[in-house]
């Protein structure tokens, strides 16, 4: 007993010590730090590394080392949230000196905002703010639980009379209910457009488009067995589409919510611009606001699902139903650029209203940032 309990006290003594390191620790070094002309100097402490690399979405390069602190700075950068990873001798790192990490699919890079023009949508400003829940909710069609995440916005939980508008915002492949939040900033871009007077009070729910799949990665009952990738089950196939009312039946039971065509808007990058474009076709009694955001706008031949069935039937019966706006937008180097073309020929040829918005750059979530701030200002006015 005595030795259990000297062990016990041991164990103690070096969890408060390990904490306490956790506590008071950290870099002294100061990286990334931003300059007065929005340069930006990225720092690393490795007086052992040959070589060492700055990479990220910007023009990166080698770093020049002194006293074994490697430096490198930037030309000034434009506003923008940006992300960065160190390659020290041919291994990538994260900056021990930047807490500030995002996942996107598998990848884990460091980041930094440059505020400024559009940039400071992204920013947490001294606006009221929003709530953001990670909830559970029950599908009947696809026959298990799965998670969304719901972005309610300020004064929601004080205003219990009043009733809001839904923009449904979906995730590309590879991506979860967490990737709006967390790589397109949803929660600071509604804030602020809001206080601004610029959008809508309105909730955002954002799905797991995977319709295999229960949750994120780490956060379902695998655990953190399944590692993220790419290719997910459920991604393309139909099951997703067939089961959305059962997304809008749960969010409709449990929020504050209109509960019509004209107070919901649907809207997705990539793979969820190809769900956005499916889901508001195949059902087009549930959405007068479309958002098609660099999709895969992709039409199929003799698929045995219903929702790829006489597709350009079900768009112009769409059409004929009514839609407020039909969104889309699309950077000039994406790799879908061809397909939005082809759509777009299409919806001019049946004489369908739409608005069309291009920008430069390709498939990336600078891009798809720009979008939901572009596009959520034209909902439910």
């Amino acid at each position: 007993m005595k030795r259990l309990l000297t062990f016990c006290t041991a164990m103690l003594i070096t969890s408060m010590a390990f904490a306490q390191q956790a506590l008071w620790g950290g870099s002294k070094i100061i990286s990334p730090e931003i300059n007065d002309d929005n340069s930006v100097t990225f720092r690393l402490h490795a007086p052992k590394a040959v070589k060492v690399q700055v990479i990220g979405d910007f023009a990166g390069g080698e770093m020049v080392e002194k006293d074994g602190i490697w430096e490198f700075t930037t030309a000034p950068l434009a506003p923008e949230l940006y992300s960065y990873s160190f390659v020290v001798d041919g291994l990538v790192v994260r900056d021990p000196s930047n807490v500030y990490m995002i996942r996107d699919v598998a990848t884990v890079t460091n980041v930094f905002i440059i505020g400024g023009d559009r940039a400071d949508l992204y920013k947490v400003q001294d606006v009221p703010h929003g709530s953001v829940s990670k909830v559970w909710y029950n599908s009947p069609t696809l026959g298990f639980d799965r998670r969304l995440t719901v972005y309610t916005p300020a004064g929601y939980e004080k205003n219990r009379k009043q009733k809001y508008p839904v923009l449904y915002l979906l995730h590309g492949a590879g991506g979860d209910e967490e990737a709006w939040m967390d790589l397109g900033r949803t929660s600071q871009i509604l804030d602020n457009l809001i206080a601004q007077g610029k959008a809508e009070p309105m909730l955002v729910v954002m799905t797991n488009g995977n319709a295999g799949e229960k949750a994120a990665p780490g956060q379902c009952p695998d655990g953190f067995e399944r590692i993220p990738g790419f290719q997910q089950r459920g991604m393309m196939e139909g099951s997703f589409e067939m089961h959305f009312p059962d997304v809008i039946k749960f969010v409709e039971s449990n929020y504050r919510v209109y509960k019509d065509k004209k107070h919901r808007a649907i809207a997705g990058l990539s793979m969820g611009g190809y769900h956005s474009l499916h889901i508001s076709k195949y059902y087009p009694d549930l959405f007068d606001y479309v958002g098609l955001f660099s999709a895969a706008a992709r039409f199929h031949e003799n698929s045995e699902c219903p929702v790829y069935q006489d597709e350009k039937a079900q768009l112009d019966r769409q059409f004929a139903k009514g839609v407020k706006l039909y969104w889309i937008a699309i950077g000039r180097e994406d790799f879908l650029y061809d397909e939005n073309v082809k759509l777009r020929q299409y919806l001019d040829e049946k004489g369908h209203p739409y608005e069309y918005y291009e920008n430069g750059e390709g498939h990336i979530w600078k891009n798809w940032r720009i979008y939901l701030s572009e596009f959520a200002p034209k909902l439910f006015k």
